[in-house]
């Protein structure tokens, strides 16, 4: 579906005297400020021609302004309805998802046009969009038949859509529990944009005793950045071991302060003890475990403050196969509370679109062992591309044992780099990820990097804005191709925005599936559009057709949010991944997984050359139906973070016939016919694995 209005227009200009030649030669110069002004002064010289206000439209549309676009479009289409005006109110509606708006101008204002390719073309997009497919297919048709070269274009990719598998919604066991924590946005109207961005959450072992807690990035007040009350604190979320939580913030030293966005755990100083990094607007802070569940900021020490820029993700990585952790923060855009520009209409103000802030480059922190960091990211290639990051994920997709970066770029082209040795090379575009199919740079949030197809290679899962589609990129022998038609998922996603998704397995049936957490990015989108702001979270489960193909069949889970930051566990430890999901302005909620039980295996890792987590460590699990793979690394989604054993679904198979772990270090282990049901504890370089008796 054409999802804008193009800058270029079929309008001839026109000639004519004082703000309305200036507003289009303004127009022509993309000096969108002056063209605004002359065409509403023009507008307000002669109200009742229709020339100046669909100009005005065209000038908003141009910079994607299609909220205030409609207004002057609908006004030029009421004052003339042979006027294009019409034409182009038309396809804003349809931009704005307002489907069936878009038919009935089309339908009233088009009638001496019907002939004409651009009304056919236009009318085929906006049925498409209501899904009266069978009228969609005529009007693409007859558009082509009239001679429309982009109807041709548009129409192939109609016709693959529809002929993608169209599963039906697989039975969903999850029980939903909401947790002692609500995440507070701060937001007061003035529509800050980091009010809609939070919040990350972090699923790891904070005191040590093997069952997983949880911490939830919060908000503040703006445009301070201070913490007015304790409502406005981080959380920490200690496992009562009994499905209840206590928020053990205060005791453990993580209120924090400033807005946190997303949240890094791991064992970055190799002393047993999962550790946080937590990234924000304007700051961000580097806890250290002490190993008893309490934390000490030891941020201006470690040199990680990162202040006065504004972080989204991070990961914890060993891009130098060293033994030591390093961390990659990705940042989002230059950002100024005091210069927050006025979006949406005079009477709805909304969060503002990317294109209004300026880029930023990323960041890659290397670890020194003496808990301080080096910025390398200059040195490393990392700082010489700027771009808009919200997502991260880690893995090593061309199998070289060096761990790559992807980070998710909002608007413009993601980034993947490709770590050469210590020195990164940016190669999204080459290799495919950058764009989705039809060439677009979508508004890329959260990430992962999983093989999802058990072919042995990581592909990639994007969630993005309503009708953009979550992407999927399966990664094969010649690179990456964009499967989301092909699985099943295009169709599925395109109504929702996706922010913290996870790539795992939910019914331990040995093929991972998918998970997002969807909200609109505004809180007021029905004001201005047809999508709905409150959004469900969806589960993708993996499935095989009949010829063998693997597709993803989607359903929602029941209640709809602001859903932002998605991570995952075990938290009763009944050999089920469990998800904990944070919503704007409402508790936080945990969903129990009750899918019927499956065998399972896990394995905690422990590094002795490696890093203790054994991040980057490859794990292959070999079993009669086949192999599946999966990569330790505690990042995940969009500013979350799950630190725990590596899980592995095994279907109705009563043990592991073969376990092959690679680990950072370079060095090979293998294990065979480990029985299921357990979590075993496996020292890099040791050939005994410890099963550990659940409680």
């Amino acid at each position: 579906m054409a999802s804008s209005l193009t800058i270029l227009t079929l309008i001839l200009l026109q000639a004519g005297g004082g703000p309305l030649e200036d507003g289009q030669r303004a127009f022509r110069e993309k000096d969108w400020a002056r063209a605004e002004r002359a065409f509403l002064q023009a507008a307000q010289a002669d109200p009742n021609k229709p020339l100046a206000h669909r100009w005005l439209g065209m000038t908003y549309a141009a910079q994607e302004k299609y909220a205030l676009a409609e207004r002057p479009f609908r006004r030029a289409c009421q004052l003339s309805s042979r006027d294009e005006a019409c034409y182009y109110l038309g396809r804003t509606l349809t931009t704005l998802s307002r489907f069936q708006e878009a038919i009935s101008v089309y339908e009233k204002a088009g009638a001496n046009k019907a002939a004409e390719e651009k009304w056919l073309l236009g009318m085929a997009v906006a049925l498409e969009g209501a899904e009266r497919f069978d009228e969609a297919q005529q009007r693409f048709r007859q558009a082509i038949a009239a001679g429309s070269k982009q109807a041709e274009i548009d129409y192939a990719k109609f016709r693959r859509k529809r002929s993608a598998p169209r599963l039906v919604a697989p039975a969903i066991r999850f029980e939903a529990a909401d947790l002692p924590v609500t995440v507070r946005t701060g937001a007061s109207g003035r529509k800050y944009l980091p009010e809609t961005m939070l919040a990350g959450v972090a699923v790891f072992d904070a005191d040590g005793d093997h069952w997983p807690d949880i911490f939830i990035a919060n908000g503040a007040a703006l445009p301070s950045l201070r913490k007015p009350d304790a409502s406005f604190h981080d959380a920490l979320l200690h496992n009562n071991h009994d499905g209840t939580f206590s928020n053990v913030t205060a005791k453990a030293g993580l209120q924090g302060e400033g807005y946190s966005m997303g949240v890094a755990a791991a064992d970055y100083d190799n002393d047993g003890d999962a550790d946080l990094f937590v990234a924000g607007v304007n700051r961000s802070a580097l806890y250290r475990n002490r190993g008893d569940g309490t934390f000490e900021n030891i941020t201006a020490a470690s040199g990680l403050s990162e202040s006065g820029l504004w972080n989204v993700s991070a990961a914890w990585l060993d891009f130098d196969n060293d033994g030591l952790l390093d961390l990659f923060v990705v940042r989002y855009v230059q950002w100024d509370s005091a210069r927050e520009p006025y979006c949406g209409t005079p009477e709805h103000r909304q969060y503002c679109h990317p294109r209004f802030y300026k880029p930023l480059a990323n960041a890659l922190y290397r670890n020194r062992g003496d808990g301080t960091f080096e910025d390398v990211s200059e040195a490393s290639g990392i700082s010489g591309h700027e771009g808009k990051g919200m997502g991260i994920a880690v893995g090593d997709y061309d199998n070289d044992g060096r761990i790559d970066v992807f980070v998710a770029n909002d608007t413009l082209p993601n980034f993947l780099f490709q770590n050469g040795g210590g020195k990164f090379r940016e190669t999204a575009t080459e290799a495919g990820v950058a764009f989705n199919e039809s060439g677009t740079a979508l508004s890329s949030m959260g990430a992962e990097m999983h093989d999802v197809d058990n072919d042995g290679r990581e592909d990639l899962f994007i969630t993005a804005l309503s009708n953009e589609t979550f992407p999927l990129f399966r990664n094969l022998p010649a690179g990456f191709s964009d499967s989301t038609l092909a699985a099943g998922i295009a169709a599925a996603s395109l109504p929702w925005t996706g922010w913290g998704t996870a790539a795992i397995d939910l019914d331990d049936d040995g093929w991972k599936d998918l998970v997002t957490a969807n909200g609109h990015v505004m809180d007021n989108a029905e004001a201005v559009s047809g999508r709905k702001s409150r959004q469900p979270v969806q589960v993708y489960l993996n499935r095989a057709l009949n010829t063998g193909q693997r597709v993803w069949a989607a359903a929602q889970l029941p209640g709809e949010a602001l859903h932002r930051g998605l991570a995952y566990g075990d938290f009763d430890r009944d050999g089920r991944q469990d998800l904990v999901i944070t919503r704007l302005n409402e508790r936080a909620r945990l969903w129990w997984n009750r899918y019927e039980p499956n065998n399972w295996i896990a394995l905690r890792l422990r590094g002795v050359q490696s890093n203790r987590d054994g991040i980057g460590a490859l794990v292959q699990v070999d079993t009669a139906p086949g192999s599946q793979w999966k990569r330790m690394v505690s990042s995940n989604g969009y500013g979350g973070s799950s630190l725990g054993p590596v899980h592995f679904g095994l279907g109705k198979e009563s043990r592991a016939k073969n376990i092959v772990i690679r680990w950072p270090s370079g060095i090979v282990q293998s294990l065979d016919n480990l029985e299921s049901g357990h979590i075993y504890d496996l020292t890099e370089g040791v050939s005994v694995a410890v099963p550990e008796v659940l409680r």
